[in-house]
């Protein structure tokens, strides 16, 4: 018997019963570096403070790396979904696991060589690169917990339970900032403590979630060996994350791009351009959102072979998106320079981020499609034209850049607006001929 938690027709209410749970778990992520700050700061050391917040954004970047476990495990548990095949909606997550404790033991042994390369490209400070080390060396024994936690968020939300998926991923951020403000402040722990911290609220998150998919299965979580390890489905599993993680580099590639142009304008470019991105960022979360309940209707709708469904949900979740878009656009034109001025004191650097204002009002609206097909290409599977798709579009991007760079920093967001809406074309000039091929 199938687990799913949705059934029936794609109606506004569905599509709202997934965003909004997955934009909170989005939303509250982001917390757990301000407490982090917060908490660290407190001991009055820049050296300490500049050093967990390095560290904190090297595991960002590689854990961002392996976010294909999360995308690639809504895409398959919302097709077995729809198939209503139970034996391999359990197989997914069985399979999911597996892969997360590999590549994090790989991580593990790994460590040495990425701790060195991490702070090769970042040129911090001796006093700063020591901070960074002594949280490193305990936080990256979190990674096998930390990708098992992305399979379980992507299978719940696979199955539709997002509601369970909200409640583990905040359960993990709450046990996070209050174990880390009590190691640090205290028990003295400093920057060890902050790590510890993550650590702990990683592996109980990860134990709390397969208990929770193990309710879900009635206890059964075990899958025959020839179910687990079939020959077609690995090489459907291994090239779908391939696709997704070289797509996602690519986008990873995009973003620090755009970081180190600014960078090259002088400081107060840098420093407005971060401060339009955290609002930019803001806008995003919503938008994932609705990317997510694009991956579990449209991949269900495939396994179900549900032309009409798929259609509904692409076109609600785009509804959606961008009304949400267009909301924060307008909200952003109206409260921008009150936003950007409680972000900095810098008067240099807050009239220099009202000249780019529009931009960042812009840029939500630009992505809506971009963030919408992203989640239809994911649920569907067509991962590999997700992955072209991505590449030609970056290749827009560094195009665009090069054509307008005598505009300063104008031409470099003209390049991520143009970038953003590139993505959206083309997948939507695509959909039509993978629809067919899909559906017949």
């Amino acid at each position: 018997m199938s687990l799913a938690a949705v059934s029936g027709g794609v109606t506004h209410r569905r599509v709202l019963a997934i965003a909004l749970p997955m934009t909170l778990a989005h939303l509250t992520t982001p917390l757990l570096g301000v407490v982090d700050a917060a908490v660290v700061g407190r001991l009055g050391s820049a050296a300490l403070l500049g050093g967990v917040a390095l560290a904190s954004v090297i595991f960002d970047m590689l854990f961002w790396v392996f976010g294909f476990l999360r995308m690639g495990t809504v895409g398959l548990a919302a097709q077995a979904v729809g198939r209503r095949d139970a034996v391999e909606e359990r197989a997914v997550l069985a399979r999911g696991l597996l892969v997360a404790g590999a590549l994090g033991l790989l991580i593990v042994l790994l460590r040495t060589p990425i701790e060195s390369a991490a702070l090769s490209l970042a040129g911090a400070s001796e006093e700063v690169n020591a901070a960074v080390r002594d949280y490193y060396a305990i936080r990256i024994f979190a990674a096998p917990f930390t990708l098992a936690n992305y399979v379980v968020l992507g299978w719940l939300v696979g199955l539709g339970r997002t509601g369970r998926a909200l409640a583990l991923q905040l359960g993990i951020n709450v046990l996070n900032m209050g174990l880390s403000a009590a190691l640090v402040l205290g028990a003295g722990w400093g920057v060890p403590g902050s790590a510890a911290g993550t650590l702990v609220a990683e592996i109980a998150g990860a134990v709390a979630g397969v208990a929770v998919c193990a309710g879900l299965l009635g206890g059964r979580l075990g899958v025959a060996r020839a179910v687990l390890i079939d020959k077609a489905r690995l090489i459907e599993t291994v090239m779908l994350n391939r696709d997704i993680m070289i797509r996602t580099a690519a986008l990873m590639f995009a973003f620090s791009f755009f970081a180190a142009q600014g960078a090259r304008a002088g400081d107060v470019t840098l420093a407005a351009n971060a401060v339009l991105q955290n609002m930019v960022m803001v806008a995003a979360y919503f938008l994932d959102g609705f990317a997510t309940a694009a991956e579990q209707i449209c991949g269900s709708a495939v396994g179900a072979r549900r032309k009409a469904d798929f259609s509904a949900g692409v076109r609600l979740s785009i509804v959606w998106g961008f009304a949400f878009a267009v909301l924060a656009g307008a909200v952003y034109l109206v409260t921008g320079p009150a936003i950007v001025d409680a972000m900095s004191t810098s008067p240099e650097v807050r009239a220099e981020a009202r000249v780019f204002l529009l931009y960042a009002a812009l840029l939500p609206v630009a992505g809506v499609t971009a963030y919408a097909f992203d989640g239809v290409y994911i649920g569907a599977l067509w991962s590999r034209d997700m992955r072209n798709l991505m590449l030609a579009s970056l290749v827009v991007y560094l195009g665009v850049f090069l054509a307008l760079r005598s505009l300063g920093n104008h031409g470099l967001w003209l390049a991520m607006l143009a970038f953003l809406l590139a993505r959206g074309g083309f997948q939507a000039l695509r959909l039509p001929a993978l629809v067919r091929r899909t559906f017949g």
